[in-house]
C-alpha cells in the first residue's frame, strides 16, 4: 500500500520535533524533515510516494560545499585556494558527515527497511552521512541560505579548527620546503633531538635547521609526526615575522 508524506509526518511528528531541536531548527513544512530520514530500503517497501532522500541528500551535497566553502573563505584569508579546498574535503567527506550526524543521534530518525535496519543501517557511515546532507538539504528548502548557513556555522565550527590544524600539519613539511626553498633556493634537515618515555609510549622531539640554525622544534609519539609539528612551528613564525630563516 503507497503512503504518502503527510501521513507519516502525522504518525511520527514527535520524532520530528526532536530532531529539530536537535539541529537546532524549526521546519515550516516538516514534510522535508520527513522525507530526508527515509532511506531508499523503507521508501521500496512501503512505497513511499515522495520517494527516498536521494534527492535532497543531491542538494544538501552542493549546499554543504557552498556553505562551507564560503565559510572557510571568510574565516581563513591567509589560506590558498588549495588549502581551502583540502579544508573543505576534510569536513564534508563520508567520516566526518557519519561523525556529525551521530552528534546529533541521526540514526535513531531514520525509516530504514527491514534488512538495512537489521545490518546496523543506522550505524552505517555511508547511511548517516547521506541522510546529514539530505537533512541541510531540506533546511535549505524550507528556510533558505541564511538558515542552513547558521546551521552548518553552529554545528561544524568546534570540528574546523581542528581540521585546519590537522591539515596544515600534514602539510607542513612540503610547504616549509616550497617557502624556502622560493626564498632561498636551499631545503630545510631535520633532526630527532631526543626521545623519552617507555617503548610502549615514545615521545620524540624533532628539530628542523636551515643554513646552520635551529628554526623550530616539534614533539610527536612518531618521528614522522613530531618532523611534521616542527615544519608546522617554523611556518607559523615565519608567516608571523617572528624569525628570519636567513
Amino acid at each position: 500500500m503507497v503512503q504518502d508524506i503527510d501521513s507519516l509526518v502525522r504518525a511520527n511528528k514527535e520524532a520530528l520535533a526532536g530532531l529539530e531541536v536537535a539541529i537546532g531548527y524549526r521546519f515550516t513544512d516538516l514534510r522535508l524533515l520527513q522525507n530526508a530520514v527515509i532511506h531508499s530500503s523503507y521508501a521500496f517497501e512501503q512505497g513511499i510516494s515522495a520517494g527516498s532522500n536521494e534527492r535532497l541528500e543531491y542538494l544538501g551535497d552542493a549546499v554543504l560545499d557552498l556553505v562551507i566553502g564560503h565559510l572557510l573563505y571568510r574565516r581563513y584569508p591567509q589560506l590558498q585556494e588549495g588549502e581551502l579546498s583540502k579544508l573543505r574535503a576534510s569536513l564534508v567527506n563520508e567520516q566526518h558527515l557519519a561523525r556529525m550526524a551521530r552528534d546529533i543521534d541521526l540514526g535513531r530518525y531514520l525509516a530504514l527497511g527491514r534488512g538495512e535496519d537489521s545490518s546496523q543501517g543506522r550505524s552505517k557511515s555511508s547511511i548517516l552521512s547521506c541522510a546529514y546532507e539530505a537533512m541541510l538539504g531540506a533546511v535549505f528548502e524550507d528556510g533558505g541560505y541564511g538558515a542552513v548557513a547558521e546551521i552548518v556555522g553552529r554545528l561544524f565550527a568546534p570540528g574546523i579548527d581542528e581540521k585546519k590544524e590537522e591539515l596544515l600539519i600534514g602539510d607542513a613539511k612540503s610547504r616549509l620546503q616550497e617557502v624556502l626553498q622560493e626564498r632561498y633556493g636551499q631545503a630545510p634537515t631535520y633532526r630527532i633531538e631526543a626521545e623519552d618515555g617507555p617503548s610502549h609510549q615514545r615521545q620524540f622531539t624533532a628539530a628542523v635547521c636551515f643554513q646552520d640554525r635551529v628554526l623550530a622544534t616539534g614533539q610527536a609519539g612518531s618521528k614522522k609526526e613530531a618532523e611534521q609539528r616542527a615544519a608546522a612551528a617554523a611556518l607559523g613564525a615565519i608567516d608571523d615575522g617572528g624569525q628570519r630563516a636567513a
